[in-house]
């Protein structure tokens, strides 16, 4: 087998592939990422047995970890897009922010509705609010776009059930509920760095709303409106039932004078994050006012169908960090890179390069974790924060830089009337400074929590 040197060559290659077949040739990233993992394995030396067992082995096993989570986080989705609790969810901000802070109204309406929806996906649900908007308060539609976009974009790399954050969670095995509320933590200043990068970049490129209807048209577009607690309650309930089932899950929670048993038990099962997304999509059924069957079969089915190029992505993603798992890259890494103190940085750094060359954050996210899971220790990131931490380094290293080969690019230029050139001065460098705002804030909690824990 392979050793040293010339491994790392061979990974190189292999990622140099994946890079060149999905961003050149148009090879969709399933099919780039089980060829890898086939070939790494064969080409360092593995018994070709061995190799497509650890390929369906680590693609079931990352599925059986998460599939049924990222199911029931799009079915969710669906269910506030369709329902319009998107739209509620944005003007209960707007009533409890301000008029006055719309800019900071739609950076936090973004990162709320980008937790079950794909950024994309919400910033298209949104954009007509967006002009809307802009209109009433006076404000550049590149104002509320980047703020939107970026609201949208952070939340989507760091807190699951996003696909990308849970994806990485399952690969590198932190706990999904330590890394919801930790990224909740990272997200919540990085939002508002998106909505001041907004009011004093993007406001500079004057960009006319010209809404084709207003908040009141939009609403009636919907029909009946679901109320303010329904539209919030399908994204609380499931983080809340998470959060209490990490805490049950400490050690100190077997003291029956913090937790009896039974009670114990019952949060634990309420708080595996399968378990709680799918309370989260039955909660998420009783926000459409006009409940029927075609909720729960043509709006599962939807949700279902979105979830499956993710599905199956992640497993070839988990597929090929197995492959690399089984292969000696630790002992090599921990001889150059050994005593750096570099993990979060190097984590970062290979995240960023993937997502400039692949242009998605999801596959930038997959492939990062496939690669740096086998290497935690050599990186100092084996401990339950570490892992933690890792991921979130990784989702830092996910938005830096969104540009033309990135679909959601794309979707803001589209849909906010906005220059290519402009996009590149507004939105590429507003994810350049995202991206290395997270992972300064993140070094600075890793250290903190180090003096705590």
């Amino acid at each position: 087998m392979l050793q040293g040197l010339p491994l790392v060559l061979l990974l190189v290659a292999a990622v140099a592939f994946i890079i060149v077949a999905t961003a050149k040739l148009d090879l969709h990233a399933f099919l780039a990422l089980l060829i890898a993992a086939y070939v790494t394995g064969l080409a360092a030396g593995l018994d070709p047995a061995r190799a497509a067992t650890l390929v369906t082995d680590g693609f079931g096993g990352i599925l059986g970890y998460i599939g049924i989570v990222i199911i029931a986080g799009t079915i969710i989705g669906t269910c506030l897009e369709r329902s319009g609790a998107a739209i509620v969810i944005a003007e209960t901000i707007l009533d409890y922010v301000g008029e006055e802070h719309t800019t900071k109204v739609m950076a936090i309406t973004g990162s709320f509705v980008s937790i079950p929806v794909f950024c994309d996906s919400g910033f298209v649900i949104l954009s007509g609010l967006n002009r809307s908007l802009a209109e009433r308060s006076g404000l550049s539609l590149s104002t509320l776009a980047v703020a939107l976009a970026g609201g949208l974009y952070v939340t989507h790399v760091f807190v699951p059930p996003t696909p990308g954050p849970i994806a990485a969670a399952g690969i590198i095995g932190a706990d999904i509920g330590l890394v919801m509320l930790a990224g909740i933590i990272v997200s919540a200043p990085i939002v508002f760095v998106a909505a001041i990068w907004a009011d004093r970049v993007a406001s500079n490129y004057h960009i006319d709303p010209n809404p084709e209807m207003t908040i009141d048209e939009i609403k009636d577009e919907y029909g009946t409106m679901p109320s303010r607690a329904a539209s919030f309650a399908p994204l609380v309930v499931p983080i809340a039932l998470i959060a209490l089932g990490s805490v049950a899950a400490y050690p100190e929670a077997q003291n029956p004078e913090i937790i009896t048993g039974t009670l114990q038990r019952w949060l634990l099962f309420l708080g595996d994050p399968a378990v709680a997304l799918l309370v989260g999509a039955f909660v998420a059924f009783g926000i459409v006012p006009d409940f029927d069957s075609s909720v729960t079969d043509e709006w599962v089915s939807d949700g279902i169908e979105n979830a499956a190029v993710i599905l199956a992505v992640t497993g070839a993603g988990g597929a090929f960090g197995e492959v690399l798992a089984a292969l000696p890259l630790e002992s090599f890494i921990t001889d150059t890179l050994g005593g750096l103190g570099i993990g979060l940085f190097a984590a970062f750094v290979i995240a960023a390069a993937m997502k400039s060359a692949l242009g998605s954050s999801t596959v930038a996210i997959l492939t990062t974790a496939s690669l740096v899971a086998p290497l935690l220790g050599s990186l100092g990131l084996n401990t339950e924060l570490g892992q933690v931490f890792a991921v979130l380094a990784i989702g830092a290293g996910s938005m830096t830089v969104s540009h033309a080969n990135d679909s959601y690019f794309w979707i803001i230029t589209e849909f906010s009337d906005m220059e290519t050139a402009t996009a590149y001065q507004v939105w590429t460098l507003a994810t350049l400074v995202l991206g290395v705002s997270s992972i300064l804030w993140i070094v600075v909690l890793r250290n903190a929590a180090g003096l705590v824990f």
